[in-house]
């Protein structure tokens, strides 16, 4: 089964301006299992594969039928090769669309873009993840954003969604806004709007999406290890997406942290493809 039963494709003989690929096992800690997130791929494909079939219908999120989109699906592939697959993409000329995995899939899909132009990352997360390491593992899933502030290519992150408590100390968020990236907490985008999240990067410039599902409300994605009230709402989550599209030059996204054991009725599957609908249909307007 693939995403919105699109073509089954290698990386090798990529044509599309879309590709889907799974990053199902991350950078485990010891004693720790987040195993329940690797069947996200598979759940996500299956929940997706229904509105595969209704591409051509009215879309009311984007005022129009998304049409014949360009997308191709490269199945999954193990940590080890995440670089490399994400790389192949985008040399292919293809748009990454990562489906995780617990959140330390994020940094490895970020290294594929080693020897790109530099970006900026929207990550959408309760969490900032910028934690140096945990019981001496340096790329477990709380820590892709501190790895990713050490890519050549990483030009600033904007932390959205923040808010509860989660691994990060004082002095993991003191570090972050020193380097010069930004928090915006679920509380302040519902006050003040998408639009001066958006304001955070440059108008014309390249950025990439890291999306960890407890951004979002439970309401909106329940399947996920780590729901906190109080997130995202969806139709903040797909301005978020789409404003990007208009703004510059969206150049991938990756989804983690959906627990399909944990959901209800398949409806964090929904939420993750709709976005991505949202996404690709903007972009290939």
């Amino acid at each position: 089964m693939t995403f919105l039963g699109c073509e089954s494709v290698s990386v090798e003989n990529l044509r599309t301006r879309f590709a889907v690929l799974g990053i199902p096992q991350g950078i485990p800690y010891p004693g720790r299992s987040s195993a329940g997130a690797a069947e996200a791929p598979r759940a996500i494909r299956s929940r997706s594969a229904r509105y595969g079939r209704m591409l051509s219908h009215y879309d009311f999120d984007l005022g129009r039928a998304p049409g014949a989109l360009s997308i191709a699906d490269c199945g999954d592939v193990p940590a080890a090769e995440s670089g490399s697959a994400v790389r192949g993409i985008l040399e292919a000329g293809a748009m990454p669309i990562v489906l995780g995995g617990d959140d330390s899939t994020t940094a490895l899909a970020l290294r594929g873009f080693e020897g790109q132009a530099p970006m900026h990352i929207l990550q959408i997360d309760a969490h900032i993840d910028y934690r140096d390491e945990v019981d001496g593992v340096r790329e477990g899933y709380s820590s892709p954003m501190r790895r990713a502030a050490e890519m050549p290519w990483v030009k600033r992150i904007v932390h959205c969604g923040t808010r509860g408590v989660g691994s990060a100390r004082p002095g993991d968020v003191r570090d972050t806004l020193a380097r010069g990236n930004a928090i915006v907490t679920a509380r302040e985008l519902k006050k003040r709007g998408v639009e001066p999240v958006l304001a955070e990067f440059p108008p014309g410039e390249r950025y990439y999406i890291a999306f960890d599902c407890d951004g979002m409300d439970p309401a909106v994605m329940p399947g996920t290890s780590a729901p906190l009230p109080g997130g995202l709402a969806f139709d903040e989550a797909a301005d978020l997406l789409t404003g990007l599209a208009r703004r510059g030059q969206v150049v991938g996204i990756n989804f983690a942290e959906h627990y399909p054991s944990l959901d209800v009725n398949g409806i964090t599957a929904l939420a993750i493809t709709r976005l991505a609908v949202n996404l690709m249909g903007t972009l290939q307007a």
